[in-house]
């Protein structure tokens, strides 16, 4: 008998063929309409109910599990990012950007193959669901929230209105061994908070310091400090970061300004932490600025949320993947990442579990390919029907057991 895994493999051409298409033609942002355009034309065939919300272009495509019992029906949510990252690709494929300065780097053109591919497989058995799934395109998962605005927009719930029960995406990896799937109970990804912190002075003659108040040595104290609060405020084994990636100020070499700007991110792996992190860097930033007879004003811009795995869901996913592909397929992490992903949104709201999907070519070393966000990143195709098959297998797998 066919497994998912060979059903999925008879999908490879498909898959490929529209990964190239989203690839060629990546979009930006919350609106990436030729690339859902793409996705609904893949699956124009199949009996789903699709919806749509005014914020974005992220659409929902709903397929009604045929068995089990009309009370109390699970809900699973499989999802698929559809957005690129502002950046010029160098990876001279045949198929590659022909949209200037803009580029999938980050594997989202695969993730969303690889969904319509799990799309295949489930409708295929949707006789014999005894539930019913949720598959989640979603645009501007690169620092624009656009899974919170699909949740606010309504769209991550059943046409009559019941939320997920459990929620699965993944991650392809082009710097991970192929085909190893990869995850961990608890935190995987980190929180990202953007910090702006502005330190106001007294403007002046570059050659009398003392009739100004400098505000860039003031902002250079705060960057050093920063690294000394990090490692002596906080746990080394609930681990932050943050680092200062801007610093501005000046318009000529002997004016003092005004004022200095400090840029940069902040990321912890506790909720507990983050809220921490937030005050204890505006009384560090405010102290120094004071001493120094100035003034810091701090802004932090909310980003995405710790992404926290349930452990029924990592168990389930390692179980999902034994079955379906090699004993020793599944690797348990053993410890986060401070990169982050807005599946951390849905996951606040149905338990579950992010997945990362080795995709380096078998014949390279995985540890010295381009990693995602490089303008040369990329991936082993080959991959595509294994993702297909591990989402299905979850979707499939939740709706039948449960955890």
């Amino acid at each position: 008998m066919a497994t998912l895994y060979d059903e999925a493999q008879d999908l490879s051409e498909r898959l490929t063929i529209l990964r190239r298409a989203i690839h060629a033609e990546p979009e930006l942002g919350l609106h990436t309409p030729r690339t859902l355009a793409k996705v609904k034309a893949s699956l124009a065939h199949l009996p789903l109910a699709w919806r749509e919300g005014p914020s974005t272009t992220g659409a929902v495509a709903f397929l009604r599990g045929g068995a089990g019992p009309e009370q109390n029906r699970r809900v699973v949510l499989l999802r698929g990012d559809m957005d690129a990252l502002p950046m010029g690709e160098e990876t001279g494929l045949p198929f590659a950007s022909t949209i200037p300065n803009t580029m999938h780097a980050c594997g989202h053109d695969a993730h969303t193959a690889m969904l319509t591919g799990a799309v295949e497989l489930l409708a295929a058995r949707a006789n014999t669901l005894p539930g019913d799934v949720l598959f989640m395109f979603q645009p501007g998962e690169e620092g624009h929230h656009g899974a919170r605005f699909m949740i606010e927009d309504g769209l991550l719930q059943t046409p009559d209105g019941r939320q997920p029960d459990a929620a699965f995406a993944l991650h392809v990896m082009p710097n991970a061994p192929h085909g190893q799937v990869q995850g961990r109970a608890g935190a995987l990804m980190a929180s990202a908070d953007q910090i702006d912190i502005t330190v106001t002075g007294a403007g002046g003659h570059a050659s009398m310091p003392h009739h100004a108040a400098d505000p860039i040595p003031v902002a250079c104290e705060i960057v050093t400090a920063i690294q000394t609060m990090v490692t002596r405020q906080f746990n080394a084994h609930d681990p932050v970061v943050v680092t200062i990636a801007k610093i501005e100020a000046g318009t000529t070499h002997n004016v003092i300004p005004d004022t200095a700007h400090l840029k940069g991110t902040m990321r912890s792996l506790s909720p507990a932490n983050r809220a921490a992190l937030r005050e204890a860097l505006a009384r560090l930033a405010e102290g120094i600025a004071a001493a120094h007879g100035q003034r810091a004003e701090v802004t932090i811009h909310p980003g995405f949320p710790v992404t926290l795995c349930d452990p029924r869901a990592v168990d389930l996913a390692q179980k999902v993947s034994g079955q379906l592909f090699e004993a020793d397929s599944f690797l348990r992490l053993p410890a986060p990442i401070m990169g982050a992903e807005d599946f951390s949104y849905v996951l606040e709201q149905s338990p579950g579990a992010m997945l990362f999907l080795g995709a380096a070519h078998c014949d390279v070393d995985a540890a010295r390919a381009n990693g995602i966000h490089s303008p040369r990143m990329v991936l082993d195709e080959a991959v595509l029907p294994r993702g297909s098959a591990l989402l299905a297998g979850l979707g499939q797998a939740f709706l039948e057991t449960g955890w």
